[in-house]
Protein backbone atom coordinates (compact mmCIF):
# COMPACT_ATOMS: atom_id res chain seq x y z
CA UNK A 1 0.00 0.00 0.00
CA UNK A 2 0.78 3.42 -0.44
CA UNK A 3 2.01 6.43 1.48
CA UNK A 4 1.00 9.75 0.44
CA UNK A 5 2.00 13.27 1.80
CA UNK A 6 0.70 16.61 0.84
CA UNK A 7 2.79 19.35 1.66
CA UNK A 8 0.96 22.30 2.24
CA UNK A 9 -2.80 23.08 3.78
CA UNK A 10 -3.71 26.21 1.83
CA UNK A 11 -6.32 26.13 -0.93
CA UNK A 12 -3.76 24.06 -3.20
CA UNK A 13 -3.38 21.41 -0.72
CA UNK A 14 -6.68 21.34 1.29
CA UNK A 15 -8.04 20.83 -2.14
CA UNK A 16 -5.92 17.99 -3.54
CA UNK A 17 -5.93 16.16 -0.34
CA UNK A 18 -9.81 16.29 -0.82
CA UNK A 19 -9.70 15.08 -4.45
CA UNK A 20 -7.30 12.19 -3.96
CA UNK A 21 -8.71 10.40 -1.19
CA UNK A 22 -11.64 8.86 -3.30
CA UNK A 23 -8.76 7.97 -5.83
CA UNK A 24 -7.11 5.91 -3.31
CA UNK A 25 -7.32 2.45 -2.61
CA UNK A 26 -7.93 0.80 0.56
CA UNK A 27 -4.92 0.64 2.90
CA UNK A 28 -3.69 3.35 1.31
CA UNK A 29 -2.41 6.38 3.67
CA UNK A 30 -2.95 9.96 2.80
CA UNK A 31 -1.07 12.66 5.13
CA UNK A 32 -1.61 16.30 5.71
CA UNK A 33 1.08 18.66 6.44
CA UNK A 34 0.27 22.45 7.23
CA UNK A 35 1.72 25.11 9.77
CA UNK A 36 -1.64 26.32 11.38
CA UNK A 37 -4.65 24.08 12.68
CA UNK A 38 -6.67 26.67 10.76
CA UNK A 39 -7.29 27.33 6.86
CA UNK A 40 -7.83 31.16 6.34
CA UNK A 41 -9.85 32.25 2.75
CA UNK A 42 -6.99 34.78 1.19
CA UNK A 43 -9.03 36.15 -1.29
CA UNK A 44 -11.23 37.29 1.54
CA UNK A 45 -7.71 38.96 3.16
CA UNK A 46 -8.21 42.86 1.72
CA UNK A 47 -11.53 42.81 3.76
CA UNK A 48 -10.08 42.04 6.53
CA UNK A 49 -7.73 44.68 5.93
CA UNK A 50 -10.60 46.77 5.45
CA UNK A 51 -12.57 45.64 8.52
CA UNK A 52 -15.24 44.35 6.21
CA UNK A 53 -14.56 40.89 7.63
CA UNK A 54 -13.49 39.67 10.82
CA UNK A 55 -10.90 37.06 10.82
CA UNK A 56 -13.03 33.88 12.20
CA UNK A 57 -15.55 34.34 9.46
CA UNK A 58 -12.77 33.75 6.94
CA UNK A 59 -11.36 30.58 8.76
CA UNK A 60 -12.18 27.04 9.49
CA UNK A 61 -10.81 24.69 11.56
CA UNK A 62 -8.88 21.53 9.17
CA UNK A 63 -8.09 19.16 11.83
CA UNK A 64 -12.05 18.98 12.28
CA UNK A 65 -12.30 19.37 8.48
CA UNK A 66 -9.97 16.65 7.32
CA UNK A 67 -11.21 14.49 10.05
CA UNK A 68 -14.57 13.86 7.72
CA UNK A 69 -12.56 12.68 5.08
CA UNK A 70 -10.35 10.58 7.08
CA UNK A 71 -7.60 12.15 6.41
CA UNK A 72 -4.57 12.35 8.48
CA UNK A 73 -3.90 16.73 9.38
CA UNK A 74 -0.22 17.43 10.92
CA UNK A 75 0.75 20.89 11.74
CA UNK A 76 4.63 20.00 12.63
CA UNK A 77 5.56 21.93 9.09
CA UNK A 78 8.04 20.60 7.02
CA UNK A 79 12.36 21.72 7.68
CA UNK A 80 13.34 20.27 4.76
CA UNK A 81 12.48 17.63 1.49
CA UNK A 82 14.32 15.00 0.61
CA UNK A 83 13.12 13.79 -2.49
CA UNK A 84 16.70 11.75 -3.36
CA UNK A 85 14.99 9.18 -0.13
CA UNK A 86 11.86 9.88 0.08
CA UNK A 87 11.59 11.23 3.21
CA UNK A 88 10.45 15.24 4.22
CA UNK A 89 12.00 15.76 7.54
CA UNK A 90 9.40 17.54 9.92
CA UNK A 91 10.16 20.54 11.97
CA UNK A 92 9.71 18.96 15.44
CA UNK A 93 13.06 16.73 13.91
CA UNK A 94 11.22 13.51 13.39
CA UNK A 95 10.88 12.45 9.34
CA UNK A 96 8.04 10.86 7.30
CA UNK A 97 8.66 8.89 4.20
CA UNK A 98 6.08 8.78 1.38
CA UNK A 99 5.11 6.97 -2.04
CA UNK A 100 4.25 10.31 -3.79
CA UNK A 101 4.78 13.53 -2.52
CA UNK A 102 2.79 16.48 -3.80
CA UNK A 103 4.29 20.10 -2.64
CA UNK A 104 1.66 22.68 -2.37
CA UNK A 105 3.59 24.85 -0.28
CA UNK A 106 2.80 28.29 -1.38
CA UNK A 107 5.50 30.81 -1.79
CA UNK A 108 7.55 32.57 0.87
CA UNK A 109 6.83 36.30 0.91
CA UNK A 110 10.40 38.20 0.17
CA UNK A 111 9.98 40.93 2.18
CA UNK A 112 13.40 41.41 2.69
CA UNK A 113 14.53 42.20 -0.58
CA UNK A 114 12.87 45.67 -0.34
CA UNK A 115 14.52 47.71 2.47
CA UNK A 116 11.53 48.46 4.54
CA UNK A 117 8.77 46.54 2.87
CA UNK A 118 6.34 44.71 5.24
CA UNK A 119 4.50 44.02 8.04
CA UNK A 120 7.73 44.04 10.03
CA UNK A 121 8.68 47.39 7.98
CA UNK A 122 7.09 50.14 7.02
CA UNK A 123 4.28 48.91 4.72
CA UNK A 124 1.45 46.41 5.16
CA UNK A 125 0.44 43.42 3.76
CA UNK A 126 -2.98 41.33 3.07
CA UNK A 127 -1.01 38.31 1.89
CA UNK A 128 -1.74 36.58 5.29
CA UNK A 129 -4.86 37.17 7.68
CA UNK A 130 -2.22 37.93 10.33
CA UNK A 131 -1.36 40.96 8.06
CA UNK A 132 -4.31 41.51 7.23
CA UNK A 133 -5.60 42.14 11.00
CA UNK A 134 -2.47 44.31 11.45
CA UNK A 135 -3.54 46.52 8.04
CA UNK A 136 -6.39 46.97 9.63
CA UNK A 137 -5.45 48.17 12.91
CA UNK A 138 -3.03 50.71 11.34
CA UNK A 139 -6.40 52.05 8.83
CA UNK A 140 -8.21 52.76 11.91
CA UNK A 141 -5.27 54.60 13.46
CA UNK A 142 -4.64 56.36 10.08
CA UNK A 143 -8.69 57.08 9.72
CA UNK A 144 -7.70 59.67 13.04
CA UNK A 145 -4.96 62.10 11.26
CA UNK A 146 -5.46 60.42 7.02
CA UNK A 147 -2.79 61.79 4.62
CA UNK A 148 -1.18 60.09 1.35
CA UNK A 149 -1.61 56.69 0.53
CA UNK A 150 0.46 54.19 -1.51
CA UNK A 151 -0.80 50.74 -2.96
CA UNK A 152 0.81 48.48 -5.38
CA UNK A 153 3.66 46.02 -5.87
CA UNK A 154 6.68 45.83 -5.74
CA UNK A 155 9.24 44.42 -8.64
CA UNK A 156 9.14 41.11 -8.78
CA UNK A 157 5.81 40.41 -7.75
CA UNK A 158 3.39 38.11 -9.72
CA UNK A 159 -0.01 38.65 -7.38
CA UNK A 160 -1.64 41.72 -8.58
CA UNK A 161 -5.01 41.27 -8.28
CA UNK A 162 -4.98 41.54 -4.33
CA UNK A 163 -3.25 45.13 -4.52
CA UNK A 164 -5.97 46.61 -7.18
CA UNK A 165 -8.61 45.26 -5.08
CA UNK A 166 -6.90 46.78 -1.79
CA UNK A 167 -6.31 50.57 -3.77
CA UNK A 168 -10.19 50.37 -4.99
CA UNK A 169 -11.48 48.98 -1.82
CA UNK A 170 -10.10 51.47 0.17
CA UNK A 171 -11.33 54.17 -2.15
CA UNK A 172 -14.44 52.83 -1.04
CA UNK A 173 -13.72 52.64 2.76
CA UNK A 174 -12.66 56.62 2.62
CA UNK A 175 -15.70 57.50 1.28
CA UNK A 176 -17.40 56.04 3.55
CA UNK A 177 -16.35 57.47 6.56
CA UNK A 178 -15.87 60.94 4.44
CA UNK A 179 -12.39 61.53 4.86
CA UNK A 180 -11.31 60.37 1.15
CA UNK A 181 -10.76 64.32 -0.36
CA UNK A 182 -8.20 64.08 2.93
CA UNK A 183 -6.07 61.24 1.47
CA UNK A 184 -4.25 61.47 -2.05
CA UNK A 185 -3.68 57.99 -3.08
CA UNK A 186 -0.92 56.68 -5.68
CA UNK A 187 -0.98 52.89 -7.17
CA UNK A 188 2.96 51.68 -7.63
CA UNK A 189 3.59 48.73 -9.88
CA UNK A 190 6.54 47.33 -12.01
CA UNK A 191 3.83 45.98 -14.47
CA UNK A 192 4.96 47.83 -18.07
CA UNK A 193 1.43 49.03 -18.26
CA UNK A 194 -1.81 49.18 -15.47
CA UNK A 195 -3.84 45.85 -15.98
CA UNK A 196 -0.92 44.07 -17.37
CA UNK A 197 -1.22 41.53 -13.94
CA UNK A 198 1.54 39.82 -14.71
CA UNK A 199 -0.46 37.86 -17.57
CA UNK A 200 -0.19 41.37 -21.08
CA UNK A 201 -3.77 41.96 -19.74
CA UNK A 202 -6.65 39.70 -20.44
CA UNK A 203 -9.91 41.65 -22.68
CA UNK A 204 -9.45 44.98 -21.84
CA UNK A 205 -7.96 45.28 -18.25
CA UNK A 206 -5.61 47.94 -19.12
CA UNK A 207 -8.68 50.21 -20.62
CA UNK A 208 -10.87 49.03 -17.42
CA UNK A 209 -8.03 49.46 -14.90
CA UNK A 210 -6.98 52.48 -15.94
CA UNK A 211 -10.65 53.96 -15.94
CA UNK A 212 -11.06 53.03 -12.46
CA UNK A 213 -8.33 54.15 -11.49
CA UNK A 214 -8.93 58.04 -12.89
CA UNK A 215 -13.07 57.66 -11.71
CA UNK A 216 -11.13 57.06 -8.41
CA UNK A 217 -8.84 60.05 -8.18
CA UNK A 218 -5.92 57.19 -7.94
CA UNK A 219 -2.57 58.14 -9.87
CA UNK A 220 -0.31 55.56 -10.86
CA UNK A 221 3.14 54.91 -11.65
CA UNK A 222 4.14 51.99 -13.83
CA UNK A 223 7.67 50.31 -14.66
CA UNK A 224 8.59 51.16 -10.89
CA UNK A 225 11.13 49.84 -9.09
CA UNK A 226 11.31 50.58 -5.49
CA UNK A 227 14.14 51.33 -3.96
CA UNK A 228 13.52 51.87 -0.07
CA UNK A 229 11.08 52.57 2.09
CA UNK A 230 11.59 54.45 5.50
CA UNK A 231 8.83 55.88 7.76
CA UNK A 232 6.52 57.94 5.79
CA UNK A 233 8.38 57.74 2.65
CA UNK A 234 9.10 55.60 -0.12
CA UNK A 235 11.89 56.09 -2.56
CA UNK A 236 10.91 54.72 -6.34
CA UNK A 237 12.17 54.52 -9.54
CA UNK A 238 10.66 54.92 -12.63
CA UNK A 239 12.29 52.66 -15.42
CA UNK A 240 11.95 54.63 -19.14
CA UNK A 241 10.99 52.60 -22.31
CA UNK A 242 14.80 52.56 -23.21
CA UNK A 243 15.82 51.00 -19.94
CA UNK A 244 16.78 53.54 -17.94
CA UNK A 245 16.16 55.53 -15.06
CA UNK A 246 13.30 57.78 -16.32
CA UNK A 247 12.58 59.25 -12.97
CA UNK A 248 13.08 59.30 -9.17
CA UNK A 249 9.75 59.75 -7.32
CA UNK A 250 9.71 60.62 -3.20
CA UNK A 251 6.56 59.34 -1.98
CA UNK A 252 5.01 60.48 1.32
CA UNK A 253 2.71 58.27 2.43
CA UNK A 254 0.70 58.36 5.86
CA UNK A 255 -0.02 54.33 4.59
CA UNK A 256 0.76 52.17 2.61
CA UNK A 257 0.16 48.34 1.75
CA UNK A 258 2.40 46.96 -0.98
CA UNK A 259 2.71 43.51 -2.08
CA UNK A 260 6.26 41.77 -2.08
CA UNK A 261 7.98 39.19 -4.62
CA UNK A 262 7.75 35.61 -3.88
CA UNK A 263 10.12 32.67 -4.40
CA UNK A 264 10.00 29.05 -2.70
CA UNK A 265 9.79 28.44 0.71
CA UNK A 266 13.26 27.26 2.39
CA UNK A 267 12.14 23.34 2.37
CA UNK A 268 12.63 23.04 -0.93
CA UNK A 269 15.09 26.20 -2.05
CA UNK A 270 18.32 24.85 -3.75
CA UNK A 271 17.29 21.13 -4.26
CA UNK A 272 19.09 20.72 -7.52
CA UNK A 273 16.88 18.50 -10.01
CA UNK A 274 13.61 19.76 -7.47
CA UNK A 275 13.76 23.78 -8.08
CA UNK A 276 14.47 27.00 -10.24
CA UNK A 277 17.13 29.03 -9.38
CA UNK A 278 14.24 30.80 -7.26
CA UNK A 279 13.30 28.32 -5.35
CA UNK A 280 10.19 27.08 -7.15
CA UNK A 281 9.47 23.45 -8.18
CA UNK A 282 9.95 22.33 -11.84
CA UNK A 283 7.06 20.15 -13.09
CA UNK A 284 6.47 18.75 -16.81
CA UNK A 285 3.04 19.13 -18.25
CA UNK A 286 1.56 16.61 -15.70
CA UNK A 287 2.39 18.38 -12.51
CA UNK A 288 5.23 15.93 -12.11
CA UNK A 289 9.26 16.59 -11.26
CA UNK A 290 10.92 15.41 -14.46
CA UNK A 291 13.64 14.22 -11.73
CA UNK A 292 11.60 13.01 -8.94
CA UNK A 293 8.95 10.90 -10.94
CA UNK A 294 7.10 10.55 -7.50
CA UNK A 295 7.10 14.68 -6.30
CA UNK A 296 4.10 16.25 -8.14
CA UNK A 297 3.36 20.40 -7.33
CA UNK A 298 0.74 22.56 -7.38
CA UNK A 299 -0.24 26.24 -7.33
CA UNK A 300 2.06 29.28 -6.52
CA UNK A 301 5.08 26.95 -5.84
CA UNK A 302 5.49 26.01 -9.12
CA UNK A 303 8.17 27.24 -11.20
CA UNK A 304 6.26 29.48 -14.32
CA UNK A 305 8.13 31.52 -16.74
CA UNK A 306 7.45 35.02 -17.49
CA UNK A 307 4.60 35.60 -20.19
CA UNK A 308 7.24 38.45 -21.73
CA UNK A 309 9.86 40.37 -21.24
CA UNK A 310 9.40 43.65 -19.19
CA UNK A 311 11.63 46.49 -18.11
CA UNK A 312 11.13 45.64 -14.25
CA UNK A 313 10.67 42.06 -13.15
CA UNK A 314 6.61 40.93 -13.25
CA UNK A 315 6.18 37.37 -11.97
CA UNK A 316 3.30 34.81 -13.24
CA UNK A 317 -0.07 34.35 -11.07
CA UNK A 318 -0.97 31.58 -10.01
CA UNK A 319 -4.63 32.14 -10.07
CA UNK A 320 -7.83 29.93 -8.30
CA UNK A 321 -9.16 27.99 -11.26
CA UNK A 322 -5.57 27.17 -12.38
CA UNK A 323 -4.71 25.89 -9.18
CA UNK A 324 -8.00 24.33 -8.97
CA UNK A 325 -6.70 22.44 -12.65
CA UNK A 326 -3.47 21.49 -11.21
CA UNK A 327 -5.17 19.89 -8.33
CA UNK A 328 -7.46 18.11 -10.42
CA UNK A 329 -5.17 16.63 -12.97
CA UNK A 330 -2.56 15.82 -10.01
CA UNK A 331 -5.69 13.91 -8.34
CA UNK A 332 -5.90 12.02 -11.29
CA UNK A 333 -2.54 11.23 -12.37
CA UNK A 334 -2.03 10.05 -9.02
CA UNK A 335 -5.13 7.77 -8.62
CA UNK A 336 -3.97 6.40 -12.00
CA UNK A 337 -0.57 5.60 -11.25
CA UNK A 338 -2.16 4.14 -7.17
CA UNK A 339 -4.03 1.70 -10.05
CA UNK A 340 -1.12 0.61 -12.26
CA UNK A 341 -1.87 3.18 -15.16
CA UNK A 342 0.33 6.05 -16.57
CA UNK A 343 -0.09 9.44 -15.92
CA UNK A 344 -2.02 11.11 -18.53
CA UNK A 345 -3.99 13.87 -17.84
CA UNK A 346 -2.80 17.54 -17.83
CA UNK A 347 -3.95 20.70 -16.63
CA UNK A 348 -5.65 23.54 -18.60
CA UNK A 349 -4.40 26.23 -16.92
CA UNK A 350 -7.24 28.64 -17.71
CA UNK A 351 -7.89 31.21 -15.82
CA UNK A 352 -11.33 32.75 -14.06
CA UNK A 353 -11.30 35.50 -11.98
CA UNK A 354 -13.30 37.53 -10.02
CA UNK A 355 -11.57 41.25 -8.65
CA UNK A 356 -13.64 43.11 -6.04
CA UNK A 357 -13.35 46.59 -5.78
CA UNK A 358 -15.54 47.41 -2.81
CA UNK A 359 -19.07 48.62 -4.60
CA UNK A 360 -18.09 46.74 -8.75
CA UNK A 361 -15.32 45.22 -9.75
CA UNK A 362 -13.71 43.22 -12.61
CA UNK A 363 -14.59 39.53 -14.13
CA UNK A 364 -11.68 37.97 -16.58
CA UNK A 365 -11.38 34.55 -18.53
CA UNK A 366 -8.35 33.91 -20.07
CA UNK A 367 -8.08 30.61 -21.73
CA UNK A 368 -5.60 29.05 -21.71
CA UNK A 369 -4.27 31.73 -18.75
CA UNK A 370 -0.56 32.28 -20.73
CA UNK A 371 -1.34 34.19 -23.98
CA UNK A 372 -2.02 33.43 -27.06
CA UNK A 373 -5.53 32.64 -26.15
CA UNK A 374 -8.58 31.13 -27.43
CA UNK A 375 -10.25 33.40 -25.00
CA UNK A 376 -9.76 36.72 -23.80
CA UNK A 377 -12.55 38.45 -22.18
CA UNK A 378 -13.31 41.12 -19.07
CA UNK A 379 -16.10 42.78 -17.66
CA UNK A 380 -16.80 45.00 -15.15
CA UNK A 381 -19.57 45.73 -12.87
CA UNK A 382 -21.22 45.60 -9.37
CA UNK A 383 -22.16 42.25 -9.53
CA UNK A 384 -18.92 41.21 -9.45
CA UNK A 385 -18.60 42.21 -5.89
CA UNK A 386 -21.76 40.57 -5.14
CA UNK A 387 -20.32 37.22 -6.95
CA UNK A 388 -17.26 37.27 -5.17
CA UNK A 389 -19.20 37.58 -1.67
CA UNK A 390 -21.24 34.66 -2.56
CA UNK A 391 -17.95 32.53 -3.83
CA UNK A 392 -16.80 33.31 -0.41
CA UNK A 393 -19.04 31.91 1.35
CA UNK A 394 -19.66 29.20 -1.15
CA UNK A 395 -16.21 28.02 -0.36
CA UNK A 396 -15.81 28.11 3.04
CA UNK A 397 -18.98 26.22 3.40
CA UNK A 398 -17.72 23.41 0.89
CA UNK A 399 -14.87 23.08 2.84
CA UNK A 400 -16.09 23.08 6.37
CA UNK A 401 -18.44 20.05 5.24
CA UNK A 402 -15.35 17.76 3.56
CA UNK A 403 -16.98 18.44 0.14
CA UNK A 404 -14.72 17.68 -2.38
CA UNK A 405 -16.38 19.13 -5.58
CA UNK A 406 -13.78 21.65 -7.85
CA UNK A 407 -15.39 24.95 -6.34
CA UNK A 408 -14.74 27.06 -9.49
CA UNK A 409 -16.14 24.66 -12.04
CA UNK A 410 -19.32 23.46 -10.01
CA UNK A 411 -20.06 27.11 -8.91
CA UNK A 412 -18.25 30.17 -10.72
CA UNK A 413 -18.33 28.70 -14.15
CA UNK A 414 -22.36 27.80 -13.87
CA UNK A 415 -23.01 30.68 -12.26
CA UNK A 416 -21.60 32.97 -15.05
CA UNK A 417 -22.61 30.91 -17.87
CA UNK A 418 -19.64 29.42 -19.18
CA UNK A 419 -19.48 25.78 -19.83
CA UNK A 420 -16.58 24.86 -22.63
CA UNK A 421 -13.57 25.54 -19.94
CA UNK A 422 -12.66 22.38 -18.51
CA UNK A 423 -10.90 21.62 -15.45
CA UNK A 424 -8.32 18.67 -17.57
CA UNK A 425 -7.36 17.14 -20.57
CA UNK A 426 -5.93 13.42 -21.05
CA UNK A 427 -3.59 13.11 -23.80
CA UNK A 428 -3.20 9.40 -25.19
CA UNK A 429 0.22 8.11 -26.57
CA UNK A 430 1.80 9.10 -29.53
CA UNK A 431 0.95 6.46 -32.24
Amino acid sequence: MASIIVLGAGLGGSLVAYELAPVMRPGDQLILIGREPRYHFVPSNPWVAAGWRERDEIEIDLTEAMAKKRITYMTQGCKRVHPAESRIELSDGSSLTYDYLVIATGPELAFDEVDGLGPEGFTQSVCHVDHAEKANAALEVFAKTPGPIVVGAVQGASCFGPAYEFAFILDTELRKRKIRDKVPMIFVTPEPYIGHLGLDGVGDTKGLMESELRQRHIKWITNAKVRHIEAGKMTVDEIGEDGALKKTHELPFSYSMMLPAFRGVEAVRGIEGLTNPRGFIVIDKNQRNPKYSNVFAIGVCVAIAPVGSTLVPVGVPKTGFMIESMVTATAQNIGALLHGKPAKAEATWNAVCLADFGDGGVAFIAEPQIPPRNVNWAAEGRWVHYAKIAFEKYFLHKLRHGESEPFYERWLMKGLGIHRLTMVQEKGEPQ
